[in-house]
């Protein structure tokens, strides 16, 4: 045990005496290269530094609507033109219920989006409920059940599963007639 403790404290004073001369050798007292080098650098002649570019100022532009040729900004592009309704058809094909769902009633936040732009992206239940999860392309996440609306057709969800929400769509067609159509929701597993 003895040995071992000296040969550790041997070790160590021999680690030390190496560091110290390893460290003394990087250090030298000879700075004649730097010197030399600083005085080329300090004989040069100095050049001409280019002045910044003049930064414009900000001009502010107020909007007049009432420029010639100026299109409003706030008024779509591109407007579809709706089917001409035939009079005497606008409720064909409509039931009591159809009428009441487009008439009666406050549209809901996931309305405003076609079906297609909306994502079922799973389902969440218990013993009393079954709600499916759907994403908006602004990419909020909102709960829904059955009896809730989804996209721009007034499209009532009938039924969730784990894997599509199902619902119940009222159209228009090109001759005014209103009428149902299912259509569905897939989930999408990514």
């Amino acid at each position: 045990m003895k040995s071992r403790i000296q040969i550790n404290k041997f070790l160590k004073a021999l680690f030390c005496l190496l560091s110290i001369n390893a460290i003394s050798g990087c250090v030298s007292r000879d700075i004649s290269d730097l010197e030399r080098e600083v005085s080329d650098i300090m004989t040069r002649s100095g050049g001409r530094i280019e002045p910044l570019p003049e930064i414009k100022p900000y001009e502010a532009y107020v909007y007049q609507s009432g420029e010639a040729g100026a299109r409003n900004p706030f008024k779509k592009f591109f407007v579809m033109d709706k089917p001409e309704v035939k009079e005497g058809v606008v409720d064909a094909g409509l039931t009591e219920d159809m009428k009441r769902e487009i008439r009666n009633r406050n549209r809901e936040e996931l309305e405003q989006f076609e079906l297609d732009s909306l994502r079922m992206v799973g389902t969440l239940d218990n013993e009393n409920n079954n709600w499916g999860v759907v994403l908006d392309p602004d990419g909020v996440v909102h709960r829904v059940s059955v009896g809730n609306y989804l996209g721009a057709n007034i499209g009532k969800i009938i039924n969730i599963y784990e894997d599509r929400i199902e619902l119940r769509e009222i159209i228009q067609d090109s001759g005014g007639r209103w009428e149902e159509r299912e259509a569905a929701l897939a989930l999408i597993e990514e």
